[in-house]
């Protein structure tokens, strides 16, 4: 059984360290030859397990880019250069600033909530150095940083590519169809980026959809008393319930939901931003069977990294033997963001001006292991949007190698993805 302790432990060793590809093998003339890209992530911290891919995926991509890649007939060498946020902003932006003046990094790539991309992006931004992110609604990354609807893009130098918040609208509204309820939805939201963006975007989509949104109204993260919350769905009545928390958060408030009685009166738990890895199943024990959450990477796609030539499902079987862990969707989004990174130097007119990169991540289309990534389509100026999945958490079959096992239940934005399960009710116990 994992403990909290080891959930929230950073599972990424030598975060802030130098990872080289390519330089072993073959010898450059000079460093201008030699592409140095920014890797910044949480790799200690409570945001550590969107990490916990991050060796093996940098691994894979070291092999594959042994002998560099070719650009116009020039052969360049790819550095990695890792930094860890320690699931701290200022953090983020610090690091984000060393990469830029001491390790003269050519872009920066960054992934997984507001919290580390905002900070990220808006140093490189100021700096004039290209940014690639992924993994969180892009509505809090373009808007959360300032741009305005209808209004032409601030941003010059940093790309987003993620799933958007009108995404779970959509993909909810399907998913909770396959139950039958009275369409009442109690929403917990924080108040933080995440939370901002899906207030206004999503409980919109979902009461136009037909649902009733009871919201309990914005909170701190890191609360330990959800009280007042839980008492206002249950005297709504409320059968679906939905939450976008800080993953430590929501252990907390489930096992008080369980006591207070919530646990047994909603049919549909569907979480976001917490409850995307196994461990933190394993955390919660039974509570956890039947939990269902939007994935923007699972096994089943059918897509294959450009730059490793390694399908989703190879992915994941790889990730499993190599660490002893399950597989995490953070595999597929990793491999995703070095697809895009890599694809948009390759196809730049000289990979070492930050400009030409910049420019080319602006017209890139590329296909990478979670979908199609293509910056000409929008919804706005310097965003790609990828698709969601609903799965469900349910206990692995008997003889499994991990307690907990993830089924696709809904494909209504990416049919190309099989359904794996059908929707079961959540029941306590």
């Amino acid at each position: 059984m994992t403990t909290r302790r080891q959930f929230l432990k950073s599972t990424a060793a030598g975060a802030a360290g130098l990872s080289l590809s390519g330089l072993s093998r073959h010898a450059f003339a000079a460093t201008e030859d030699v592409i140095r890209i920014g890797w910044v992530n949480a790799r200690s911290g409570p945001l550590s397990p969107f990490a916990d891919a991050d060796d093996y995926v940098l691994k894979l991509a070291q092999t594959a880019l042994a002998s560099g890649i070719n650009v116009n007939g020039k052969t360049y060498g790819v550095k990695f250069i890792l930094k860890d946020t320690q699931s701290s902003p200022p953090r983020a932006s610090q690091v984000t600033k060393d990469l830029i003046s001491s390790d003269n990094v050519h872009l920066v790539i960054t992934s997984s909530t507001p919290e580390t991309v905002n900070p990220v992006a808006d140093t490189c931004e100021a700096a004039a150095v290209p940014c690639i992110s992924t993994v969180a609604p892009w509505e809090a990354i373009y808007f959360g940083r300032g741009a305005k609807p209808g209004e032409a893009s601030p941003f010059k130098w940093t790309y987003h590519f993620s799933f958007g918040a009108s995404d779970f609208a959509q993909l909810y509204a399907d998913q909770w169809s396959k139950l039958g309820t009275n369409k009442k939805v109690g929403v917990l939201l924080p108040n933080d980026a995440d939370g901002n963006a899906i207030r206004a975007v999503m409980i919109p989509a979902l009461e136009k959809a037909g649902f009733t949104v009871v919201d309990a109204g914005p909170y701190q993260n890191g609360a330990g008393d959800f009280s007042a919350q839980i008492a206002k769905f249950r005297e709504a009545g409320v059968e679906i319930f939905n939450t976008f928390p800080f993953p430590p958060d929501l252990p907390v408030f489930w096992r008080q939901a369980a006591q207070k009685g919530l646990a047994k009166q909603v049919k549909i738990v569907q979480l976001a931003k917490a409850g995307l890895f196994e461990q933190e199943m394993e955390v919660l024990g039974a509570l956890g069977h039947g939990m269902a959450s939007g994935a923007y990477w699972h096994r089943a796609f059918p897509f294959t990294s450009p730059v490793t030539s390694i399908s989703c499902e190879a992915l994941a079987d790889g990730f499993e033997k190599a660490s002893g862990k399950p597989w995490s969707q953070q595999v597929g989004a990793q491999m995703a963001l070095i697809d895009v990174a890599i694809e948009a130097l390759k196809k730049s007119s000289d990979p070492t001006d930050k400009a030409a990169v910049a420019k080319t991540i602006s017209t890139l289309s590329v296909t990478t292991t979670t979908g199609i990534v293509d910056f000409t389509k929008g919804p706005v100026p310097n965003v790609a949007t990828t698709g969601l999945v609903g799965t469900q958490w349910v206990k692995a079959p008997t003889g499994a190698k991990f307690p907990f096992a993830l089924n696709v239940t809904s494909n209504v934005l990416i049919p190309a993805v099989p359904i794996t399960g059908p929707l079961q009710p959540y029941k306590l116990g």
